[in-house]
């Protein structure tokens, strides 16, 4: 997929997976949440600069994209509520401290779909991210 992240080098190519849960007219057009301080990884042909967020329940039957509040704008910045979110990491920390491998056991969706890691919500601005798929891990 190209994904609009709000950046001045125009969209970002994702090989996210999620074609068999989605198709085009459910997906394009739609906001979605991408972690985006990832290093560019080959995957299809092509280097994949990013990874569409979405809620998932235990065998990856049902998948759903994590959606920004309605008033988010492309870029704009995920933080934890109740946590100082300092600078985001670069790719290479990412990589080198294994960020994403620690954090993704903790990242799921409520009971009411919100998202949130471990205890703190995953927000812009001060409203949450969400998907239709509640009490579900994120990947």
């Amino acid at each position: 997929e190209e994904v609009d992240c709000g950046q001045e080098g125009g969209p970002r190519n994702i090989a996210s997976g999620i074609r068999a849960h989605y198709n085009a007219d459910e997906f394009v057009g739609k906001k979605v949440m991408v972690l985006a301080n990832l290093k560019d990884r080959a995957i299809a042909g092509f280097k994949s600069q990013g990874m569409v967020l979405c809620a998932c329940n235990e065998d990856h039957s049902k998948v759903k994209i994590l959606e920004p509040p309605a008033n988010a704008k492309n870029g704009d910045r995920v933080v934890f509520s109740g946590v100082e979110n300092g600078d985001p990491a670069t790719p290479a920390q990412v990589n080198k401290k294994k960020i994403l491998e620690k954090l993704a056991p903790l990242l799921k969706t409520d009971a009411k779909g919100m998202a949130f890691c471990g205890d703190a919500a995953l927000t812009i601005g001060d409203k949450p991210v969400t998907s239709q798929l509640p009490s579900a891990a994120i990947s």
